[in-house]
């Protein structure tokens, strides 16, 4: 071997070590992300419950009663691709897979952001093999929560039925644009009760640019009925254990770590492989 060869092998060799603690140092980026996201979770999770209670006692809940009862008064839309009753039904994927995801989340919530960010991808993979198929039921109790009290849960929640009457891949694309890093606000800023915010993240959405029909839907509140009545089945999820968002339920059982949902591929995958039917 020539003693240039020998200097370029060692170069290449110093590359790749380079570059695998880069990749290291990510991770663990992430998993220092993720312990302090693992204690906001067991807070968003009292939230949802005692929390949720308290706040309809001693929050100022006005804003978020007054557009759920505009919405109510409105004739309930269901979107296309729903079933059940209200059309709250939403389930996305092959209807051969024989187990069942059943996702939780609140469109405010940080937590649900980090997931998207972090596992979105995977859960979208499983799906499009046929390892399970996903039912989403959307929460939008944080628009009900002390000092944060606001109507961007529904109202994005609503902007993702004109997404789902598009199509299911639209509705997850959109919900993953809604989600990502630069689009989510923070959880004290109500910013997704603005039409022109949720307008402008769909531009990021192939098949939702420059869609008038999504678009009139989105400002004429089409879907603000429909997502009051869903974000009421998340309430009677509670009795199911179902107490914040984000949580996660395969074949009914519910799916966590250290009493918090799995945020990484790491923790999602084996949980899943464990409850899926054979």
């Amino acid at each position: 071997m020539s003693n240039r060869n020998s200097h370029q092998n060692k170069q290449a060799a110093r590359e790749r070590l380079r570059a695998e603690r880069e990749r290291q140092a990510k991770k663990d980026r992430m998993r220092r992300q993720l312990i302090v996201g693992g204690a906001v979770v067991t807070v968003l999770a009292i939230a949802g419950g005692i929390g949720y209670a308290v706040s309809n006692m001693d929050g100022d809940t006005t804003v978020s009663q007054k557009w759920t009862a505009a919405a109510e008064k409105t004739k309930l839309v269901t979107p296309a691709n729903t079933s059940g009753p209200n059309g709250t039904t939403l389930i996305i994927g092959k209807k051969s897979a024989k187990n069942t995801l059943h996702v939780y989340e609140d469109m405010r919530c940080p937590v649900c952001s980090q997931f998207e960010q972090f596992t979105g991808k995977t859960v979208e993979a499983d799906m499009k093999k046929g390892t399970y198929k996903v039912q989403y039921t959307m929460a939008a109790f944080l628009d009900d929560a002390q000092q944060i009290v606001g109507t961007g849960s529904k109202n994005s929640l609503s902007a993702l039925g004109a997404a789902l009457n598009v199509s299911p891949d639209a509705f997850l694309e959109y919900k993953s644009a809604l989600y990502s890093a630069k689009n989510h606000p923070k959880e004290t800023d109500d910013a997704f009760k603005d039409d022109k915010k949720l307008l402008a993240v769909a531009q990021q959405v192939k098949v939702l640019k420059g869609n008038k029909e999504f678009e009139r839907a989105v400002k004429k509140g089409t879907y603000d009925h429909w997502a009051v009545e869903m974000s009421k089945t998340f309430n009677k999820a509670k009795k199911d254990g179902i107490t914040g968002t984000p949580a996660f339920q395969m074949n009914g059982k519910n799916l966590e770590v250290n009493e918090n949902p799995p945020m990484t591929p790491e923790q999602f995958t084996p949980l899943v492989q464990q409850h899926l039917k054979k």
